[in-house]
């Protein structure tokens, strides 16, 4: 593998909030990049039922001024940037809104992304149409941990896929779908490998975060990945707070934490819950459909696919 060894590659994620696209699928969309491809993020909401992490801002949420999906408008941009990403809004900026967790009144919204039915599958038809990726990322048949909202991005991809293969269009029909998932193990060893959590947060309880066992693909972050990934997680400050002393106009509050093993758990943060996790070295994903033959034991996202 070389720098530009993926020059005319195409690669999308289909992601369903901002920060989806750095916490899930950053070292990867960092490592295509950097390899040449041209990476884009379709991201299907704003996080408008997201919580806020940080006292400046806390004002914006859902329940007071609702003007949250706006302000993470500039996170997910800068987010981009750091992967070398670029980004699109499915049907366009504050088309569809979060629909928060199962059972949220927010689920019943005239716009929820849950709701979106055959619309939202059009809309994203158009953009793949458009961009020609033969690599599309996003979460398996359960959104990764079961949010709604994920799960629905999951089902407009397939659906669009399987529109664009039933069109049998030349250049335009994508060859792979990979889904983003969490390693056991390496999760395991990364929470074991935390010393001490901030003053405030908590440990998981077991089984508490999602991973599965098995996984078709490993791609192992070198440092200017890791980085990319840190950076592009930490540009979304109302939702993702690192335990390393860093502070920001949203979060003027520093926490720190303590790793035994570096290798394990490089980087620590939390989300609005406050559950201390490792920054792994590593991201895993599952093959979800493929038009072209993959390995036994692949190693490379773009193997076995045609391009430029």
């Amino acid at each position: 593998m070389t720098e530009h060894d993926l020059t005319g590659l195409t690669v999308c994620a289909v992601h369903a909030h901002p920060d989806d696209e750095a916490i899930w699928t950053g070292g990867l969309l960092a490592h295509l990049s950097r390899r040449g491809a041209d990476v884009t993020v379709v991201t299907c909401t704003l996080g408008e039922q997201g919580e806020v992490i940080g006292d400046p801002y806390q004002q914006l949420v859902a329940d007071a001024a609702d003007q949250l999906g706006g302000f993470r408008i500039a996170e997910l941009t800068e987010s981009l940037a750091h992967l070398g990403a670029s980004g699109v809004h499915l049907g366009g900026a504050g088309c569809w809104r979060d629909s928060g967790m199962a059972g949220d009144p927010a689920n019943q919204h005239p716009r929820a992304f849950i709701n979106s039915g055959e619309r939202s599958v059009e809309q994203l038809v158009a953009v793949l149409w458009e961009l020609r990726p033969q690599l599309i990322v996003t979460y398996g048949p359960d959104g990764g941990y079961g949010h709604p909202d994920h799960i629905r991005a999951h089902e407009i991809t397939h659906a669009a896929v399987e529109q664009l293969v039933a069109r049998e269009s030349v250049g335009r029909i994508p060859q792979r779908i990979l889904w983003a998932v969490t390693d056991r193990a390496d999760q395991r060893a990364g929470l074991d490998a935390i010393a001490r959590v901030p003053a405030g947060w908590r440990r998981a309880e077991p089984g508490e975060l999602a991973s599965v066992d098995t996984h078709d693909l490993r791609i192992d972050l070198d440092a200017g990945c890791l980085a990319a990934k840190k950076a592009a997680m930490a540009a979304h400050a109302t939702q993702i707070w690192f335990a390393d002393g860093s502070v920001s106009r949203v979060n003027p509050s520093a926490a720190f934490s303590t790793v035994d093993d570096p290798a394990a758990a490089p980087h620590v943060f939390a989300l609005s819950n406050l559950i201390a996790q490792p920054l792994l070295r590593s991201e895993h994903y599952r093959v979800g459909w493929s038009e072209t033959p993959v390995g036994a034991t692949p190693v490379d996202p773009a193997e076995g696919l045609e391009f430029p």
